[in-house]
C-alpha cells in the first residue's frame, strides 16, 4: 500500500502548513508560535485532548480509537536553527538569522498530516499520543518532556520518530536496529598564561603554544587510546586566542565535540582528556581548566520495534526503497531520551537530492510529507487494529 488516498487528498494543505512553519522559525524551547499553529490545526481536526505548555512550548495531543488498547507515541520536533537562510525559495524565513535548516517544519507537518487522518478515520484501538517537541537542536527538549512525565502521565508504551534525509531516495526509508545515533559531549578548555610583548616571549608564558599542543595531543585519543572497531569521534572545532600580531595573549580557548556509542569508550575519552590537559598545561607552565558537558545519550532502537517499523515502511514505500540495516551515524538526537524509557524506533525518510542538513540553502521537500504521514498512520493502524 503506497501513500494513503485520504492523506494524498490533502497534500496541498500539508504543503501550506509546512511552508507557513518554514517562514516562522523559532529556536530552542521557545516555539510558542509554532505550538499555537499546531494546536489550532489539532482543534480543527477534532482530536480528543490537547495538553499544551509541556517543556515550555511542547504539546501532547491524544486521539482515541475504537475501544481500549495501548498508547503509541509519535514524535515530531518543532525548533529551527540560528542560520541565515539563502535558499531563495518563495517561502523563505521571515526571521533574519533563523531558519528551518534541518526540516523540523516538515517533521511537524508529517505528524499533523497523520493526526488529521487518524482523527477522521479512527481505524485503530487504544490511543495515539502525538508529541510535538521543542528544542531538539539545543536544549534537550526530549529530556525535558520525559522529566516532566509525559510517558507515565499518558501511559505511552512505545515511541517512534522520523527525520528527513537529503540525498537518499525520495520517499524511501532507512534505519538500523540497536544504536543508530551517537551520544554527544562537549569539551571546553580554558588556558591561562602570562601575556606580554610579542617581541619578548621570554617574559611571557604563551597560552597559544599550549593550546596548539593540547589540540594535537587530543588527536591521539582516537589514534592510540581506543579499539579501532569502536566508533569514536573526538574533534577540536574551536581555537581562540590573541588580538594583535605583536601581543602574546594571556588566555586561549580550545573547544570541541565527542561522539560515542559505548559508555566505557565515553569514560575513557573523558579520562584521557583530563590527563592530556593537565599534562600539557604542566609542560608549558600554564594553567588549564577542562569543562566537560555531557550531552544527549546514544539513540538506541529496539530491534523488535525496528523490525516492525521497517515492515510498515516497506508497505508504504516498497521493499526496494527501504534499507533496514543501514548502519549507525555519528550525529546525535534527543529522541534518545524517550528511547531510554520506552521501546521504539527512529527512522530516516529520504527527500531526494539537495543541500544537506544545517546548510543555509536547505529546504524540506514537500513531496515526502504524505509519505511520512502515511507511515505514521499505518504504524498505528497495523500495531493497534480495531477490535471486533
Amino acid at each position: 500500500m503506497p501513500v494513503l488516498n485520504r492523506i494524498a487528498g490533502f497534500s496541498d494543505e500539508m504543503t501550506e502548513w509546512r511552508q507557513h512553519l518554514h517562514q516562522h522559525p523559532e529556536l530552542g524551547l521557545e516555539c510558542y508560535e509554532t505550538a499555537a499553529f499546531v494546536a489550532e490545526r489539532l482543534r480543527e481536526f477534532g482530536v480528543d485532548e490537547i495538553h499544551e505548555g509541556i517543556a515550555q512550548s511542547g504539546i501532547v495531543a491524544l486521539i482515541k480509537g475504537q475501544g481500549d488498547g495501548p498508547v503509541m507515541g509519535l514524535r515530531a520536533d518543532m525548533d529551527a536553527l540560528p542560520i541565515h537562510e539563502v535558499s531563495g525559495v518563495e517561502h523563505t524565513s521571515t526571521v533574519d538569522g533563523k531558519m528551518h535548516a534541518c526540516g523540523h517544519d516538515g517533521h511537524t507537518t508529517m505528524l499533523l498530516g497523520a493526526a488529521k487522518y487518524l482523527a477522521e478515520t479512527r481505524n485503530f484501538s487504544g490511543t495515539v499520543a502525538l508529541i510535538f517537541q521543542p528544542a531538539e537542536e539545543n536544549g534537550g527538549g526530549g529530556e525535558v518532556m520525559v522529566k516532566e512525565g509525559i510517558l507515565d502521565r499518558f501511559d505511552i508504551g512505545e515511541v517512534y520518530a522520523l527525520h528527513n534525509a537529503p540525498n537518499f531516495i525520495k520517499g524511501g526509508f532507512y534505519t538500523t536496529p540497536g544504536p543508530i545515533m551517537a551520544a554527544v559531549d562537549t569539551f571546553s578548555i580554558y588556558i591561562t598564561g602570562v601575556g606580554g610583548h610579542g617581541a619578548m616571549p621570554h617574559e611571557c608564558v604563551d597560552p597559544i603554544v599550549a593550546a596548539v599542543s593540547i589540540s594535537t595531543a587530543i588527536q591521539t585519543i582516537v589514534s592510540r587510546n581506543h579499539y579501532t572497531l569502536d566508533d569514536l569521534v573526538v574533534s577540536v572545532t574551536q581555537i581562540h586566542a590573541g588580538s594583535s600580531d605583536n601581543i602574546i595573549p594571556e588566555d586561549a580557548f580550545v573547544g570541541g565535540t565527542i561522539r560515542t556509542f559505548d559508555k566505557s569508550v565515553q569514560a575513557m575519552v573523558h579520562k584521557r582528556l583530563a590527563e592530556i590537559v593537565a599534562g600539557q598545561a604542566a609542560s608549558y607552565g600554564v594553567t588549564a581548566e577542562l569543562d566537560l558537558e555531557v550531552g544527549y545519550p546514544a539513540t538506541i532502537n529496539d530491534p523488535a520495534k525496528t523490525e516492525f517499523a521497517v515492515s510498515v515502511a516497506q508497505e508504504v514505500a516498497g521493499i526496494n526503497a527501504v534499507a533496514p540495516d543501514a548502519g549507525r551515524e555519528m550525529g546525535a538526537e534527543d529522541f534518545s531520551y524517550l528511547l531510554e524509557q520506552r521501546p521504539g524506533s527512529y527512522l530516516f525518510i529520504g527527500q531526494g537530492d539537495g543541500p544537506g542538513l544545517h546548510h543555509p540553502a536547505y529546504d524540506f521537500n514537500d513531496e515526502i510529507s504524505p509519505v511520512g504521514a502515511s507511515f505514521f498512520a499505518r504504524l498505528v493502524e497495523t500495531a493497534q487494529p480495531p477490535k471486533n
